[in-house]
């Protein structure tokens, strides 16, 4: 097939292949896909793409593939600033480069590019040294990565702007008897997390332009919603995130509140004053959209 017979779709899906090729234009070129769309070989690349007074038509193309990746590797340092702050610039630049290699651009959205990212430290941790059972460097930079990971998702979907939300007032003219069956929704934008760094801090200091310390390891857990499109993160206690993450799951408050007395993380006679704190505060952080009445 001559130059002239190609129509412009095919040799825009051919180009689009060749450039995002993991392995190189060379690789792309040969890619079954691409051959799909305009089978030849390395030295017929003339007749598709000509050459200039100064460049090769290989660096001809070349120059988009290299301003694709540049426009990858942009994105995921945005996205993930606080890790590139702990890894350098560098550093991170090459492990994003293996990333892409490995987990290429699927979606029409650049939203989840870095989807995987997380994922993929995990999958590439080295091997545990002599001290296994303790946090290290590897570990707080996937919690860094985990968290900022969290934060993209949290903010770029759904969220609690425009519905109502449950009110204080409306639990507290729920009755003693009638609680234990009822379940809490919790809002779409709500997460929670549990670390080994408080990597919350690290992330806030770099956003604030500072070059902060790695913490020592501390465990954190973490309450994470969306208000009036911000995100916003609260540290919350081991207790709270036992209880939180039993209504998250579905379980009827009484069957959570069963769940925490069983795990013995409060004395009795101290537990019923302090639930009446935490829902209030839950409520008013907007945790929770809606209640309703359990089916037996």
């Amino acid at each position: 097939m001559n130059r002239q017979e190609r129509k412009l779709d095919q040799i825009q899906r051919w180009m689009q292949t060749v450039i995002s090729a993991p392995g190189g234009i060379e690789a792309g070129i040969a890619s079954e896909e691409a051959q799909r769309e305009i089978p030849l070989t390395d030295d017929q690349l003339e007749s598709v793409i000509t050459r200039s007074s100064q460049q090769t038509s290989q660096e001809r193309i070349g120059i988009y593939a290299n301003a694709y990746y540049a426009r990858l590797l942009e994105c995921l340092s945005e996205e993930y600033a606080a890790l590139v702050a702990a890894m350098g610039t560098a550093a991170f630049g090459a492990f994003s480069m293996q990333y892409l290699q490995k987990y290429p651009p699927a979606s029409y959205t650049l939203g989840e590019l870095g989807a995987r990212f997380p994922r993929f430290m995990e999958e590439s941790r080295p091997e545990p040294q002599s001290n296994a059972g303790t946090p290290d460097w590897t570990d707080f930079l996937i919690e860094l990565a985990t968290l900022e990971r969290v934060y993209s998702e949290v903010f770029d979907g759904p969220g609690i702007e425009k519905q109502a939300l449950l009110t204080a007032e409306t639990l507290n003219t729920v009755t003693p008897e009638v609680w234990p069956d009822l379940v809490l929704q919790l809002a779409p934008c709500f997460r929670l997390l549990k670390l080994q760094f408080p990597v919350q801090e690290f992330i806030t200091s770099t956003k604030r332009g500072e070059t902060p310390a790695i913490p020592d390891p501390k465990t954190t857990c973490l309450a994470i919603t969306r208000r009036d499109y911000i995100v916003r993160r609260a540290a919350i206690s081991e207790a709270e995130f036992f209880l939180l993450s039993r209504l998250q799951q579905g379980k009827k408050v009484g069957e959570a509140i069963h769940d925490f007395a069983e795990a013995g993380l409060m004395e009795a006679d101290q537990l019923a004053g302090q639930l009446h704190v935490w829902f209030k505060q839950w409520t008013e952080s907007a945790y929770f959209t809606d209640v309703i009445r359990a089916k037996n």
